[in-house]
């Protein structure tokens, strides 16, 4: 099997180095020439590309699936336009003209709903703020192809951690995560191994259209996270006076797991940091 990752960042590289491992041919997809030279050192193919620049789906390689992880480039919805609905255009049109599977990864940034309750694969998108209307959109778009008979889902990843990403643990100790007002708000995470078996998985045995969760069995109450924090680095937690802005809902992927076939190597985000929060600390 040849898989094109499209994006290989911090995500991106994960999911490539364990289809690697698994012995697929990768091809990954950098903007930055030099970053994507880079790739070929560990056995990626690279290419340096644009995909929201026309015409940049000619410049794709035939391939028997895409992942569709690019990440924008920054906070604007302009940004998130390119990154979102125009490249995912040329990828699922080149997914298309290849009958190639396509695994977009979005963000549970979509569910913006605000009443502590749960949410699920089934529950409709509330995004908040115009960022998250284009990562809604984009979702649709790919459920659109799905319906029109291409191989193409979506695994919502909540709040990715892991090794080389684990600043939860300095917004800790600095004060920024605190106790006090909004304490009582859900928080959603996935572990960055857990979240490349979803994505994996997803390509394997995704249904067409479909929406999935990639998010762990436990989500938590932020004072949860902010005290096991505080006690594992020796810090007293910080008290806020005003809740951060943010949804407040519990984020439940038991139907993807059972549906992927996802056995979760991190269930809750104290098995994920307990052996990043002492790099953290030495740090």
């Amino acid at each position: 099997m040849h898989v094109l990752v499209a994006g290989c960042g911090w995500l991106g590289s994960a999911i490539a180095r364990r289809l690697l491992f698994e012995g697929r041919r990768v091809t990954g997809i950098r903007r930055d020439p030099a970053r994507a030279a880079a790739l070929a050192a560990t056995g990626i193919a690279p290419l340096a590309l644009d995909l929201a620049a026309p015409g940049a789906e000619e410049r794709l390689p035939a391939v028997d699936a895409v992942v569709a992880c690019q990440s924008a480039t920054s906070d604007t919805p302009e940004a998130y336009r390119a990154a979102y609905l125009d490249a995912n255009r040329a990828l699922l049109a080149h997914a298309r003209r290849c009958g190639a599977r396509l695994v977009y990864t979005g963000s549970t940034g979509v569910l913006g709903q605000s009443d502590g309750l749960d949410v699920d694969e089934s529950s409709p998108p509330m995004p908040l703020g115009p960022t998250a209307e284009v990562l809604a959109e984009a979702e649709r778009a790919i459920q659109a192809a799905g319906a029109a008979g291409l191989q193409a889902c979506v695994v919502r990843l909540s709040g990715l951690y892991g090794p080389g990403r684990a600043g939860i643990v300095e917004r800790v100790r600095s004060g920024r995560l605190a106790l006090g007002a909004g304490e009582q708000a859900w928080m959603n995470f996935c572990h960055l191994d857990d979240a490349v078996s979803f994505v994996l998985a997803a390509i394997a045995r995704g249904a067409p259209g479909a929406v999935y969760h990639g998010s762990d069995a436990a989500p938590a109450r932020r004072r949860e996270v902010v005290r096991w924090i505080a006690d594992r680095i020796g810090v007293e937690p910080a008290r806020a006076t005003v809740a951060p802005p943010g949804p407040d809902r519990r984020v439940l992927s038991e139907r993807t797991r059972a549906a992927l076939g996802v056995t979760l190597a991190y269930p809750s985000f104290r098995e994920g940091l307990l052996p990043l929060v002492p790099e953290a600390r030495r740090s």
